[in-house]
This record gives structure tokens, sequence and C-alpha cells, in this order.
């Protein structure tokens, strides 16, 4: 409301008491051009919050501020515009700013600014996807290293047989550190896998679906075939080292480092060990991978469709990523599970498999259906943050690497 009186008037926003009258200012005329007859010159604009409401109860204030404007001075300036804000938690104390000359602009500028955006130039475009997928696959696998060490042990039925009693366990032995025991070999096998993986999977991507205009050139969807492609050239690129992390995390004492057990299992089993369980590491991976991309990828397009839009944020693709996560492990963790225990071998005096399908025979045997599926828990607690994280910072980072080249 206003309250006007012959050149001044009193204006305050619409106060919900009827005695509030802490958002008021006075405003009378500003100085008038020089040759033109003015009431006197005089600019002035208070902020009377503090006279109604003590200093403390406010979560802002301004001070008293003063703009005073003379007709005809030598500097000829004219007297700036007043810039007003709401900042009352009830209804907005108008709180008048007067600035400086050429203030205005900047702050209106300012205003207008758009957030610092992080840009690397990378001159090969294949090199960007690849440095994207490897910085994903470090981030997400040392995010959850702790839940891969107990779900690992969970598998092979080492150290206890829940989540509680291998954390237990590992903390009254080892500590925390136990937690991260082969997170460094992990860091060496994930950052290069992933990067192989995503690499792998956007480049078939890219040349199985068709341009406008184009006919399919396969029957099924490019997602589907191209995730498969991604899991089994990663996979055979990076096993060894999935090997010797299961090794290092298993079999505590026995080898000192990463190079120690790689020699060691070479010197006494043989070059062939480090690629024991390739087979059904590959039959497993197949799946997990062409069902994880797709997943994401389908997703992907129904987010799109359903909020309009062609921009996906990090927390949406997190989300997005962490559901096709919890899919394709859930489809395929008993080839996961008969994998882990013919890396494992026979240590400890386990049973040695012959194949993948003599393991998921002899474990269904032995254990029933709940043993195909020991430490799904905590297999979905690590996988599901993991794979969201992963796509997250995929994504994240191609658009710091090749936002430019996109657009």
């Amino acid at each position: 409301m206003s309250r006007k009186s012959g050149g001044a008037r009193l204006q305050c926003a619409e106060p919900k008491a009827a005695a509030d009258w802490g958002c008021c200012f006075l405003a009378l005329p500003p100085a008038a051009p020089s040759g033109v007859d003015g009431d006197g010159g005089f600019n002035l604009s208070w902020n009377l919050h503090q006279s109604f409401h003590p200093p403390a109860g406010l979560f802002a204030s301004v001070g008293q501020q003063v703009g005073v404007g003379f007709p005809g001075s030598s500097s000829g300036a004219t007297t700036p515009e007043t810039h007003m804000k709401y900042v009352s938690p009830e209804v907005g104390h108008r709180v008048v700013e007067t600035p400086l000359p050429g203030e205005g602009v900047e702050l209106r500028e300012k205003g207008k600014k758009k957030a610092v955006k992080l840009k690397i130039k990378v001159g090969n475009q294949h090199l960007k996807r690849l440095i994207s997928g490897a910085i994903a696959g470090a981030v997400s696998r040392t995010a959850v290293a702790p839940l891969e060490t107990i779900r690992t042990h969970l598998m092979v039925g080492s150290n206890g047989n829940s989540t509680t009693e291998v954390f237990q366990s590992i903390m009254k032995h080892e500590g925390w550190t136990g937690l991260f025991r082969g997170n460094f070999v992990n860091v060496i096998r994930v950052a290069p896998s992933k990067a192989i993986e995503l690499f792998a999977f956007d480049t078939a991507k890219k040349f199985l679906t068709p341009k406008s205009g184009e006919e399919q050139k396969i029957p099924i969807p490019p997602s589907l075939v191209a995730g498969a492609f991604a899991g089994v050239s990663s996979t055979l690129c990076t096993y060894p080292l999935e090997l010797i992390k299961t090794r290092l995390t298993i079999q505590r004492g026995v080898y000192d480092n990463f190079l120690d057990a790689c020699v060691k299992i070479v010197r006494e089993e043989g070059p062939t060990e480090l690629y024991r369980g390739l087979t059904p590491s590959l039959i497993g991976v197949v799946p997990y991978a062409a069902t994880n991309y797709f997943a994401y990828d389908t997703l992907k397009k129904v987010y799109k469709k359903m909020f309009k839009t062609n921009e996906i944020g990090n927390i949406p693709t997190l989300l997005i990523g962490s559901a096709a996560g919890a899919i394709s492990s859930s489809a395929t963790f008993p080839l996961e599970v008969a994998r882990k225990h013919m890396q494992v071998g026979a240590v400890g005096g386990r049973k040695v498999y012959n194949n993948m399908l003599h393991a998921l025979l002899s474990i269904l045997e032995d254990e029933g259906v709940g043993g195909l599926y020991r430490g799904l828990g905590p297999s979905c607690m690590k996988l599901v943050p993991a794979a969201g994280i992963s796509f997250m910072c995929y994504e994240a980072c191609k658009k710091i690497l090749i936002e430019e080249e996109d657009q």
C-alpha cells in the first residue's frame, strides 16, 4: 500500500498485522534535471525496518542509506535509480538500495551471470570417452569398496554367513583398512575396464544406431548388442586383474602386494591360472552388461519423454543408473556366484569346479537355491549405487570434456 502527501510517498508491502509497518520506506521525489524546476533536488530513501524490529530478529538487514542529488552540480551526474528487494520472512521487508552511478548495470549483469563451468579440451574424441570412463570407474568403485569386500566374503563363505558377521570379523581382525583391502588393485582394474567398457558401448551404439531416415541395421535394440559387446571387450582386457584382486581379498597374508600375487600365481600355478573362470565370467558378463546398458538407455528415453526434455541432470542420472544396476545384477547374480567360486579354486581345501555348469550344480546341491543368491543383498547394496555413480560420473565428465563438440 502507499500513502501520498504532496511530492512524498510512503510505500509499504501489505503487512499481515495491522500494526506492522516494518516494511515501509519513505521516497521523496528525485532531483530534477538541470534547468528544470524541481522540489529542491533532494532524494532520500530510508529503511525503517530497524525502527520497528530489533536487529537480532532479522536474518538479513541493510543499514540506512541516503542518496542525495543536487541539480546544477558541476559533475552533471544524475540521480541513480533506487533498487528494492524483499527480504522479510513474512511478507518481505523492502530493502532500499541506492547504488553509485554505474553500479546498477553491474548488479543487473551479476544477476544474469551463469554458473562457472569447468571445461577441459582433449583433442581426440575417443580419448575423451576413455578418460571419462576411467574417472567414472575409479570414483564409483572407491565409494563402494567396503561393500565389495563384504560381498566377496559372503559369496565364498569366509568370515561369517551374514553381512553383520563379516563386518564384525573384518573390523576385529583388520580394522577399517580391512574393508578397503584390495581397493587399489580394484581401482587399477576397474578404471581401464570401465574406460574400455563405456568407450566400446558408445562406439558400438553409435555404429549400430541408424541415422534419421535410414532403416534399422539389426532387428534388436542397438543398446542391447552394444552393451554385450562392451562387457566382453572389457573382460577380455582386464580379467587377470579381477582374479588377482579376488585372491588378495580372500587370501590374507599370502601375497604382499599386487605384483607379488601376480608373480606367485604365474610361477606356482601357471600363466593360464590368471584366466581361471574366464568362460563363466564371459557368460555372466554378456547378459549383465547387455541388460545393464539396455535398461539404462531405455530408462533415459522414458525420462526424456516423461519430462519432455533432452537434458538429464546428475541426480536423475544417478537414479536411472542405479535402477539399471539393480535390474541387471538381480537377473545374473547366480553366474556371478559361480564365477567367484571358480576364481578362488582350491584355496583352503575348497572344492574345485570343472566348469560353470559344474559349479552351479554343485552349489545348488550343497547349499540349495539360496546358495546361488548368497550375498545378493550386499551385492545390490554395492552394485546399485556403483552403477548409478559410474553413469553419473561418466555423463558429467563427458559434459566437461566433449560438451563443446556435441553442441
